[in-house]
């Protein structure tokens, strides 16, 4: 791995400040090759042969069958008891567990993603965003929002139609001055259960 050019994995980790050890060896290579040997070959057929034809069901079989039987056949008890999980402080981890991308404004202010035009909404601390680098967040809902530096500039469905902006009520409002987003980036629920990630090169 580049650590020059992380992966979404490896960027994300960073994210959360977690540091990532890439396993160089030939002996670490071939425990990984054996378990996506394990992942890519005998996991579908034990999908097939549990009668698995959706995702809903492959997905009930992992949490109620599979992950039981994989732990008891493969888990080691640890030397030290309790936990080495540490709490997250982060609170945009919507953000950080999507796909993550680059892109430049165009002239008249829409970033073009995967055949999509994402409109941009004027914003009152800056006349235009034409040229700006941006970051196009792909969400594990098949949304997307737009974010330059600390701001949210948006938030679109999986065809790319944006999101109303929230009526928040005046005595809520936040401050509309530097700094500050040009309205809430928080989570858009769920409309479209069946929009699946779309990758990118």
């Amino acid at each position: 791995m580049d650590p020059n050019r992380l992966t979404q994995v490896g960027r994300a980790l960073r994210e959360l400040g977690i540091q990532m050890i890439p396993a160089y060896s030939p002996q670490a290579r071939g425990r990984s090759e054996r378990n996506f040997s394990t992942w890519q070959g005998r996991l579908p057929q034990e999908l097939r042969l549990a009668g698995c034809t959706t995702l809903e069901a492959a997905n009930r079989f992992l949490r109620e069958h599979y992950v039981a039987e994989f732990n008891r056949r493969f888990q080691v008890k640890p030397e030290q008891a309790g936990s080495a999980f540490v709490p997250c402080r982060r609170a945009d981890l919507d953000h950080i567990f999507s796909l993550q991308w680059q892109r430049t404004v165009n002239r008249d202010n829409t970033v073009s993603f995967d055949h999509l035009h994402l409109q941009i909404e004027p914003v009152r601390w800056r006349a235009s965003l034409a040229g700006c680098t941006v970051t196009v967040h792909q969400h594990l809902d098949g949304t997307l929002s737009l974010r330059y530096g600390p701001h949210c500039l948006g938030r679109y469905d999986d065809r790319g139609l944006p999101y109303p902006v929230p009526d928040i009520p005046a005595s809520t409002r936040p401050s509309r001055g530097r700094g500050t987003a040009p309205f809430p980036c928080n989570p858009i629920p769920k409309t479209n259960p069946t929009a699946s990630m779309r990758r990118q090169p």
